[in-house]
């Protein structure tokens, strides 16, 4: 008897967010909700623009990304940055209703702009500068005087503004307060006289604000340690990571004749979107500084004098053995600190092996023990995208303002509901779901009392939970800390 296996046909479900479009004549996959002007990044089809950013809302106020789309009635102007692609949509990015178009914006975007190309820290970098040439009329009509303002005025200790090279595009403005959370930067004033400042007697007092230097996309906010330092073309760039805390954003270290002059955030879409905190963008003068010890130092006479590095090694080395020979490899003790690289720790550990010594440690006592590692571990994208997030740590504005940053961003687009445990109010208590305080020492039962809550139970059983730990407090032991992750762990596991 012969037997035939069953013809059985598996139906694979298609994706239902997905559509096909034309964009200059190629057929573009896409997906339902996204931007013309993404879905044209994606295939290669370059939209000109100034006030669109994929890191932030849309707005529509430049019009430069103007492209045209055949409709029911026939083909017509839509701006980019607004419009989202739909199953069968027919784009054309280069007609001459749209090349003229552009040209007439980028003409009216000069009318008052400033010839400061010379001078201005964006030439050579400069979008408006790139633009007036790739998608400019190549002569402008107006023959008016331009207008004038009192320049530069300082908004902070870090950042200048040039009040009459801004195009007001809300690259700034959208930045303070979608994803900084500090409106301190606006409009003000009507009409022709529309110009970017911050409120009368308040400096630009973000942590954030040289993150508007960078995506300024004309030399209207400059970053007061590189203004007329270098040009972008005299720049060597290497990508390189931000060691200003344990956050590590990717950086561009820029310098020029043995000097270095400015960071610039990579957008990396697992740790910093391209977001730098000001510490970590402008610590790069520390370098320079001259409080910096530039040689090593030895002790002769009770002072400390500079020396060269063969005499302190020998000087250590010389140390370090008499030690060893007087009371044994155990009389001795090797600090790493935690501010250097994972390839610092480990010389340090295999220098410590070769001579015997088993006192090694890369903190000092301001951070918890090594079993911390036992625990399962998860990444900055995978907190941003948890659907809870418990927050066992020290103000994260302070210590890692752009986990801060991408914390304050999950919880304002409703993917994730903060619970945070504090001894006081921190830069995300605002934006949590909800704040429990303590008095220090007692986190273990506010944390039991908190999660057994039915509500708070509820919403830890939707999904995947995040705990980030820290220390709240130097001045408190460690055990606390340990402690309260173990409650954490044994309701939330």
């Amino acid at each position: 008897m012969t037997t035939t296996e069953p013809n059985i046909e598996v139906e694979i479900p298609l994706d239902p967010n997905a559509i096909t479009m034309s964009i200059n004549g190629k057929s573009v996959a896409a997906r339902k909700g996204e931007l013309i002007i993404a879905a044209a990044d994606r295939s290669g089809d370059y939209i000109p623009r100034f006030c669109y950013h994929p890191r932030m809302s849309s707005v529509g106020m430049c019009r430069q990304c103007l492209v045209e789309v055949e409709g029911p009635r026939g083909p017509m102007m839509v701006v980019s940055c607004m419009t989202s692609v739909g199953e069968g949509q027919i784009v054309r990015t280069e007609t001459e209703q749209v090349k003229r178009a552009q040209e007439g914006i980028v003409e009216l975007l000069l009318a008052n702009h400033p010839l400061d190309c010379p001078v201005c820290d964006k030439g050579g970098e400069c979008p408006l500068q790139d633009q007036a040439f790739s998608h400019g009329p190549g002569e402008s009509r107006f023959i008016e005087e331009k207008r004038h303002y009192e320049k530069p005025i300082p908004i902070s200790d870090l950042v200048l503004l040039d009040r009459e090279r801004c195009i007001l595009c809300d690259r700034c403005t959208r930045f303070a307060d979608e994803v900084a959370g500090d409106a301190l930067i606006q409009f003000t004033s009507r009409g022709n006289n529309t110009q970017i400042q911050t409120f009368p007697d308040e400096p630009f007092s973000s942590y954030f604000s040289g993150n508007t230097v960078q995506i300024c996309p004309v030399g209207a906010l400059t970053a007061q340690p590189y203004r007329f330092k270098a040009r972008p073309w005299d720049l060597a760039k290497i990508e390189s990571t931000c060691t200003t805390c344990s956050v590590g954003c990717r950086i561009t270290l820029e310098s020029s004749r043995d000097e270095m002059l400015r960071y610039q955030g990579v957008d990396s879409d697992p740790v910093n979107h391209g977001w730098l905190c000001d510490k970590g963008r402008f610590n790069f003068e520390s370098i320079k500084s001259n409080q910096r010890i530039e040689n090593p130092m030895v002790r002769s006479d009770g002072d400390l004098v500079a020396t060269s590095w063969s005499v302190a090694l020998s000087s250590a080395a010389s140390l370090i053995a008499q030690a060893i020979k007087d009371g044994g490899p155990q009389s001795v003790a090797i600090l790493g600190g935690a501010r250097g690289t994972n390839e610092d720790a480990y010389a340090w550990a295999r220098l410590a092996q070769s001579l015997g010594i088993s006192n090694v440690d890369a903190q000092f006592d301001d951070g918890l023990p090594t079993s911390l590692f036992g625990y399962a571990q998860a990444t900055i994208d995978e907190a941003a995208h948890a659907t809870t997030v418990l927050l066992l740590s020290p103000d994260l504005k302070e210590e890692l303002p752009i986990l801060y940053v991408r914390l304050r961003d999950a919880s304002e687009k409703k993917r994730s509901k903060l619970i945070e445990f504090v001894p006081k109010q921190t830069g995300l208590t605002r934006y949590a779901w909800k704040s429990a305080s303590y008095e220090p020492g007692r986190q273990v039962s506010v944390i039991q009392q908190t999660l057994t809550d039915p509500a708070v139970a509820a919403q830890i059983a939707q999904g995947s939970v995040v705990v980030v730990v820290g220390r709240a407090n130097l001045a408190e032991n460690d055990s606390f800390t340990m402690a309260a992750l173990d409650a954490v762990l044994a309701i939330a596991p």
